[in-house]
Order: C-alpha cells, then sequence, then structure tokens
C-alpha cells in the first residue's frame, strides 16, 4: 500500500549510478493539484551533474521507466508525473481501512516509555486559557505516539511548592475561612493570595511571617503540612473538573513537592564531578562551551530553583521510566531554560539527555494581548469551555431541533471546537483567540470536520444495502477523496516525526474538503454496480475522520 515506494521502485534502475534509493526517496514529491500526477520527481538536481537541461532529462527518464504498474507517466517540464492506477489504488486502501479499522495508520516508528511533562497548572491558581495549548498539545502527542508504537506517560508536574505557599498559610490563618475554601476553592483560595500582596505592599512583616511559614513547611510542621496538603487536594478536584470536560487524563500528578528530597544527590553528583562554581554567592555551572547563560543551582541563601528541581525529576524519570525520549510541552518563552537542563546532564555524563526534547508553543492573545494573570488579563478555562458548549447548542438548535442527545453533542462540538482550532495552528505560531469564529459549522473549524462524518454517517444510514470494499471504484470525482485516504498513515508518521499535532488537523480538514466537494457532485445513493464501492467509500471516510479527531482529542458525534 505503500505508493510512493512504488514511484521509487520504478526510478531506481532508471537512475542507477546516479542517486540511491534515500535520495530518489527524499526528492519525490506530491503535486498541489492532481492533473500534474498524484507523485512528481524533480530532475532540477540532476541537471548539474548531468549537464544537461533538466526538461531533457525528465524525458529520457520516462523512456527507461517501466510504466506497467501506473495509469501513465510522463514529462512535464523538468518533472517526471507519475498517475496511478486509481481503480487499484482505491481497492488497496479500501479494503486497508474496513480491515484496519480504529487500527488504521498504526505504525511501528518506535517503541519504549515517552513521559510527557504537560499542563503543570499552579495549586491555588485558576486554570486559563494560558494553561490550554500545554494540556491538549500533550495530550495530542500522547495519541500519536501511542499510534506509531510507543508508550507515552503522561505526567502533569503540578506547582505544588514555593515560597507562595507561606504567603496562602499566612493569608489563609489571618482572612480565610474553612467553609469558604470548601464552597469555591481556587477563586478563594486566589482572593486570599492577592489580598496577602495588596496588603503586605504596606506591612512588609507579612512576608517576614510567610518566609517562616514557608520554612516550617519545608522542616515538616504538621500545621503547616496539613494545610499544604488540603490546598493541593481541593485545587487538584478543581482541576480535575476541568480535565474531565477536556477529555484529559494524567498517569502522574508528581509535581515540584515530589522532589524536595531528591535535590540533595543532584547538587552533590555535581560537586564530586567539580560541575559547581561560586558566582557572586550563587553556585552555578558554566555552560559557556555550549554558548549558554550559567545554570543558576542554588542562590546566595542556598535555595535551589526550577533548574535543580528540573535535573532531578530528568534523573528520576530516566531511572524510573527507562524513558527513550523525554517531552516537556512547555512555552518557547522557555527554550532556554532547556537547553541549559540538557547541556548540564551532559556535563554530568548524561549521555541520555540528549532524548530529552523541548516542545515549545507559542501564545495565545485576547485582541491582540498577552493573557497575564498578574495584570488581571485572563481568561479562564472553563468559562471559554462553558460558552463553546452554549454557542454550539445554539446552532445545533437552529440546525436540528429535534437531535437526540442535543446536550452531549453540544458538549463535544463545543469542546472540541476549542481544542480543534488550539491543534489546528503549528505549534509555534501565536494566534489570537474569538470564541464566535471557533465554534462555526463553515469554514477550517472542528464543527466542520465533525459536521462531514455526521453527514457521511447519515449517508451510511440511509443506504438499504451493506459497503463492499472489493467493489472496484473507477469514479474519477472520487479521486481526491480516495487520494487523501490513502495519505494518512504517511501524514501521522510526519506528525509523530515533527511532533506537530497540526499536521493532523490540517490533514483532517483537507479530508472533509475533498468529501464535501464529491457529496455536492456526486448522488451517492444511486442504485447502480458501483453503488456498494460509493459507500465503502462514505465509510472509509467516516472511520479516517474519525481516527484523526481521536488523535487529537476531539469526539466525533454520528449526529449533529
Amino acid at each position: 500500500m505503500d505508493f510512493k515506494e512504488l514511484v521509487v521502485n520504478a526510478l531506481k534502475p532508471a537512475l542507477a549510478g546516479q542517486l540511491d534509493e534515500a535520495k530518489i526517496a527524499a526528492l519525490v514529491e506530491t503535486p498541489k493539484s492532481s492533473d500534474l500526477g498524484d507523485y512528481a520527481f524533480p530532475t532540477f538536481s540532476l541537471a548539474k551533474i548531468l549537464h544537461r537541461a533538466p526538461k531533457m532529462i525528465a524525458s529520457d527518464l520516462v523512456e527507461k521507466i517501466d510504466a506497467a504498474p501506473f495509469e501513465q507517466v510522463k514529462a512535464v517540464g523538468g518533472y517526471v508525473n507519475f498517475y496511478l492506477d486509481k481503480i487499484s489504488f482505491a481497492h488497496e486502501v479500501l479494503k486497508a481501512i474496513a480491515q484496519e479499522g480504529d487500527h488504521y495508520g498504526n505504525a511501528k516508528m518506535g517503541k519504549g516509555n515517552v513521559p510527557i511533562d504537560m499542563s503543570s497548572p499552579n495549586i491555588a491558581k485558576p486554570m486559563s486559557m494560558g494553561h490550554l495549548r500545554s494540556t491538549v498539545i500533550g495530550n495530542a502527542l500522547a495519541n500519536i505516539l501511542a499510534k506509531v508504537g510507543y508508550s507515552p506517560i503522561k505526567i502533569n508536574h503540578l506547582g505544588d511548592w514555593g515560597t507562595q505557599f507561606g504567603k496562602l498559610i499566612v493569608a489563609y490563618k489571618k482572612w480565610g475561612s474553612e467553609a469558604a475554601v470548601k464552597t469555591d476553592p481556587i477563586k478563594n483560595l486566589l482572593q486570599y493570595y492577592v489580598e496577602f500582596h495588596e496588603k503586605a505592599e504596606k506591612d512588609p512583616e507579612l512576608e517576614e511571617e510567610a518566609r517562616a511559614w514557608f520554612k516550617r513547611l519545608e522542616d515538616g510542621d504538621d500545621e503547616a503540612l496539613t494545610l499544604w496538603r488540603w490546598f493541593r487536594t481541593v485545587s487538584l478536584a478543581e482541576f480535575n473538573r476541568i480535565y474531565k470536560i477536556l477529555g484529559v487524563d494524567f498517569d502522574s500528578y508528581n509535581g515540584e513537592a515530589f522532589y524536595n528530597d531528591k535535590m540533595d544527590s543532584v547538587v552533590k553528583t555535581l560537586e564530586d564531578k567539580h560541575l559547581l562554581k561560586t558566582s557572586q554567592g550563587a553556585e552555578i555551572v558554566d555552560l559557556s562551551k555550549y554558548n549558554l547563560n550559567p545554570a543558576l543551582i542554588k542562590k546566595s541563601d542556598g535555595a535551589t530553583l526550577y533548574m535543580t528541581r528540573d535535573l532531578a525529576a530528568a534523573i528520576f524519570r530516566k531511572n524510573h521510566y527507562h524513558f527513550v525520549q523525554s517531552l516537556y510541552v512547555v512555552g518557547n518563552e522557555q527554550r532556554e531554560h532547556f537547553q541549559q537542563l540538557k547541556a548540564v546532564l551532559l556535563e554530568m555524563g548524561y549521555d541520555w539527555a540528549n532524548d530529552i526534547h523541548h516542545i515549545p508553543f507559542g501564545l495565545i492573545t485576547a485582541n491582540g494581548k498577552k493573557l497575564s494573570t498578574r495584570r488581571g488579563n485572563i481568561i479562564l478555562l472553563e468559562k471559554v469551555l462553558n460558552d463553546a458548549v452554549d454557542l454550539a447548542k445554539q446552532q445545533i438548535a437552529e440546525k436540528h431541533p429535534d437531535l437526540p442527545n442535543a446536550q452531549q453533542v453540544a458538549h463535544e462540538v463545543g469542546v472540541g471546537a476549542v481544542i480543534f482550532h488550539d491543534l489546528k495552528n503549528e505549534r509555534l505560531d501565536n494566534f489570537d483567540f474569538n470564541l464566535e469564529e471557533v465554534v462555526r459549522f463553515e469554514g477550517e473549524t472542528g464543527p466542520y470536520v465533525q459536521y462531514t462524518n455526521a453527514r457521511a454517517h447519515s449517508i451510511l444510514r440511509k443506504a438499504d444495502i451493506a459497503p463492499a470494499p472489493e467493489v472496484a471504484l473507477s469514479d474519477p470525482a472520487a479521486w481526491d477523496v480516495l487520494r487523501a485516504l490513502g495519505d494518512f498513515p504517511a501524514i501521522l508518521v510526519r506528525a509523530a516525526k515533527e511532533y506537530e499535532p497540526s499536521v493532523i488537523a490540517k490533514y483532517a480538514l483537507r479530508l472533509a474538503k475533498a468529501f464535501n466537494q464529491y457529496y455536492a457532485n456526486v448522488k451517492v445513493l444511486v442504485e447502480d454496480s458501483e453503488l456498494p464501492a460509493r459507500l465503502a467509500m462514505v465509510k472509509a471516510t467516516t472511520q479516517v475522520l474519525e481516527n484523526a479527531l481521536h488523535l487529537l482529542g476531539v469526539a466525533a458525534p454520528e449526529e449533529m
């Protein structure tokens, strides 16, 4: 079913002594229009080797190539264009999708554990739209990597330690109430934290009290630990409620606090290897040979930092999970931190640091402005999800007022719209968020893909006969759909190699558009000899759209 390999094999004898198989495969491309063939081989790189015009080289190659496996092979300018045997292609693709179902596209790209550090909200603070990207990109990557053979481990590295807990304890003891925290944990804990900062500006002694309480927490004081555990538990319960809405779960909630007792051994190893240097009273690792700023390991007061904790986490994960890759889905602004992390681990003698990959992403903005908790420019994630569901509900009521399970479908469409919109953008791109544009049933949106899938299911429900992938499908109008269906395995491998879920989202849009174009021009349910084959293509479209949406973490309702 690897039709690109068919093209490479056809070119190999004709290019013997000039290009090897790997170079041929790297040059073969997919034309933008199917009118120019299904695969094309450019001859421009050969022009320098053979000292001939690309057009002449292409013409000569066509004469040498065995065209029997193809519909036709022809030279167009400096390209050799290959047109696949459409009936054979349709038969192979539809048969494979019917047989493999949910497993269509599975690959054996690799194996072994891949921890994915993702989401990681701070305890006692609300989950905002700023947490969305790490959460849904990490979840999609876990699904994609599982599909190509790896065993992903989703880790929510909670922000559950630090001096802010001293401040929170002081604020709670002075102004808080147990009943208020139980009623609305995040809202009230955040309010206490904000109130602390407002009052500390006028009363600096509060900062001293906070430091004293955090010291008690670090020393294992019972009252401090009890309050800390309570704040963590109620916060996590709130987070999990939102994760449930998103359909995201985790294999580990080991956050910053988990590594408290694991940092001393990291510092000792750095000392034993003579890597620590003193600079202005602080302990650093010099990374000038990597063209990086020094990694700060300990402050002048002896306090450890994120770097110390992340070194401990990386070593723990290697020892515990024996990972083959370790991913950190963290914003692009932390790029240097992860370069330093890898460099320090390499200096410590850990070659496996090369298996660590920072998966950076751009910002979500609102009206062109960066979201910021401190400046009050925050959009609560739960509110966005609820508003998206309400918008979906309104549109469903207009289009399909008697839809069964309308509430459930509105949830799947609204939440799916927010997730899909995030993931259709390339990871590193910044984008502005506008809810009305996101939850539209037309255009390049999640609901458009979901609606296409539901439309295909509707055709299958109306059909009186079963799909039959073994029946030949020769309809030229079906070619763009069939070609897209056949591309899914290669698309999946590309998404995994590039750690780029947008590859899947853009593919889903391409398949949906091709199917809708077909549906607009062809009467599918005409009773003729090819009806079972057309239905097989419709069924294959639902299967592949659902496979793609599942990888993104988006539901695929069969009726909308």
